[in-house]
């Protein structure tokens, strides 16, 4: 579990690498790619003999009997986030956003509206504008340094045609873990007013050493007639290239629902997706514990560095390893913070693509060898030496 060497991944079929000079106009050999939201480590070694597993068996086939993967859910569910999920809930996708499609279908009509808590998590507004539902953004209030949402005005903007809530947790971007109280008055908002909670978890296995998440089922467990958590071991796992995340649906009736339209948008799991997952929360434990220390060591050299350049903010985050930070106290429009960065070779995500508030920000994945991040930092540094 050596997260220091630096591997070249360019030319490897890696999206974050081989797709940054589409993205931005930067190349592999002379930027360092902190977008896409994967990490630049091995997968654990369990994960890579399970594979190394399947290939010798040879079979390649469609996969069939998911209930090994079953248990190893629930199992894992329960010894770290204190959750007992039962196997009759857990329903598959080809990954978090086909999950969130299949909710989307299954729970609203096109012309309906969702609500999203922004900035967030840039697929969701992708997926739901391309199914023709409305997006309600609801701003996020900035509060000591955290964000907060603010359900009474929220309540204000109500058309009636909202259908589904949708709640990233823990939250992308900023790595915000929700308290018990704040899932608790979400759900009972959602119970008011009738609508559908989506609680987007996939970050679920990233909480930094000391800190904890939450699932929103066991902070409300009231919320169950009108809960759908989607999740997978893609983010906490550096697995997403498996493609398989899961639906927790423990009320009858929404899995009812839910089965309707996977049988419109769904097909059979990834077999090599399925096997990932499995191995990840049956044997991955002690590498999750390093990987989280190692993120949390990471987060705090970028803290502690890029939060000293003046007008600069860092947000404090306890989870994910998806920086957020604050560009506005420098005075630059977000054109040219952008075009700073991205002269000294640094492919972020723009904030702008996260909706309401992102614009003046930008995220940065530091998932990566520490002596790659320390280069990153030096170059931004670089970019906005003139402030210092």
């Amino acid at each position: 579990m050596d997260f220091e060497p630096i591997k070249d991944r360019s030319g490897r079929h890696a999206t974050k690498w081989d797709s940054m000079q589409a993205f931005c106009g930067l190349t592999p050999d002379s930027a360092i790619a902190m977008w896409v939201a994967d990490m630049d480590f091995d997968a654990a070694p369990c994960i890579k003999a399970a594979l190394q597993g399947e290939i010798d068996n040879g079979f390649l086939g469609y996969f069939g009997n998911p209930g090994p993967v079953n248990d190893a859910i629930c199992t894992w569910m329960a010894e770290r986030h204190g959750w007992q999920v039962q196997p009759e809930w857990l329903r598959y996708s080809h990954g978090v956003v086909s999950g969130f499609a299949m909710v989307l279908e299954a729970f609203s009509d096109p012309g309906d509206a969702i609500i999203l808590f922004t900035p967030v998590y840039h697929a969701f507004f992708t997926k739901a504008r391309a199914m023709d539902r409305e997006i309600l953004q609801s701003r996020l209030e900035l509060r000591d340094g955290q964000y907060h949402m603010d359900l009474d005005a929220l309540a204000g903007r109500l058309t009636g045609r909202e259908r589904i809530v949708t709640l990233c947790s823990p939250h992308n971007p900023g790595g915000r873990l929700w308290t018990a109280d704040e899932l608790r008055e979400l759900a009972e908002f959602c119970d008011t007013h009738d609508l559908i909670l989506c609680s987007d978890e996939i970050h679920m296995d990233l909480a930094f050493p000391g800190a904890r998440h939450i699932p929103t089922a066991t902070a409300a467990p009231g919320a169950t007639p009108r809960l759908v958590t989607i999740t997978a071991a893609s983010k906490g796992f550096n697995i997403a290239g498996g493609e398989t995340g899961f639906a927790i649906i423990e009320d009858t009736d929404l899995r009812a629902r839910f089965d309707a339209a996977h049988k419109k948008m769904g097909g059979t799991p990834n077999r090599f997706g399925m096997l990932m997952t499995k191995a990840a929360f049956t044997e991955g434990a002690d590498w999750s514990e390093a990987v989280r220390a190692y993120l949390a060591g990471n987060f705090a050299l970028w803290r502690d560095r890029i939060g000293a350049l003046p007008g600069v903010a860092v947000m404090d985050m306890a989870c994910t390893y998806l920086t957020w930070v604050d560009f506005s106290g420098t005075g630059m429009p977000p054109e040219e913070t952008t075009a700073r960065l991205h002269g000294a070779g640094i492919a972020m995500s723009p904030g702008a693509q996260f909706g309401d508030g992102g614009e003046n920000w930008h995220r940065f994945n530091i998932a990566m060898p520490r002596p790659l991040l320390e280069q990153a930092v030096a170059r931004v540094e670089s970019a906005f030496s003139d402030l210092q």
